[in-house]
């Protein structure tokens, strides 16, 4: 309720249509594990289908997991930490499963993802009105106040291509591995989000990203 991609398949729906395509289409979005190991007994049914599209939220996910639960801070505690764990993860999935499947039935098959990810280490102090944006590699808002040095600025959104929330409204955008943190409860704020891996800003682990096209042999 009130998430930001509640509409990825109408999008997609609508944009197929603009296009001009008269393709048969389906959609997944899997977030959990259940729905991975359904589709992938099912996967044969997709057959006919133009265009499969499968969201596999599991990366993302981790990410998140990585900030809230101790545990998995322990399991991938560096970026070659968090890489094994996410192989070890892959080789015993539903995904896995589905792009063998993928294989067998002759599909060309594009892997791609929509951001990547940084291990933010660095805080960079920040204050804002009380409508600011809350991701931690990029603000927006009225009023902001920041560490030039730490910093990418904007103070026309439309400069960069990018809306304008109010007639004030600024950007700034966090640079190398710097993370956002707020002077109320900073030291807590620091402590919470130091190490864990954030999106949403410049670097380019976030915004370059892979397409993969692969044919079956």
């Amino acid at each position: 309720e009130g998430g930001k991609n509640l509409y990825e398949n109408e999008f997609l729906t609508a944009q197929i249509k603009r296009l001009g395509l008269d393709i048969k289409h389906e959609y997944y979005k899997i977030t959990n594990m259940p729905n991975g190991r359904e589709l992938a007994a099912n996967f044969n049914g997709t057959k006919d289908n133009d265009l499969t599209v499968v969201v596999y939220n599991f990366v993302d996910m981790l990410s998140h997991s990585r900030t809230e639960m101790e545990m998995i801070k322990e399991l991938a505690s560096d970026d070659k930490a968090y890489r094994s764990l996410t192989l070890s993860w892959f080789k015993n999935s539903p995904l896995l499963e589905i792009i063998q499947k993928a294989q067998r039935m002759g599909l060309k098959l594009i892997v791609t993802t929509d951001h990547g990810t940084i291990n933010t280490k660095r805080p960079s102090r920040v204050v804002g009105d009380k409508n600011i944006s809350s991701n931690l590699r990029y603000k927006t808002g009225r009023s902001l106040s920041f560490e030039n040095k730490d910093v990418y600025s904007v103070k026309d959104p439309q400069d960069i291509f990018l809306p304008t929330l109010h007639m004030s409204s600024s950007f700034v955008f966090a640079k190398e591995d710097y993370f956002f943190a707020y002077p109320n409860n900073y030291n807590h704020f620091v402590k919470y989000y130091k190490n864990t891996y954030q999106h949403g800003g410049i670097s380019l682990e976030e915004m370059v990203i892979p397409c993969v096209v692969m044919l079956p042999k």
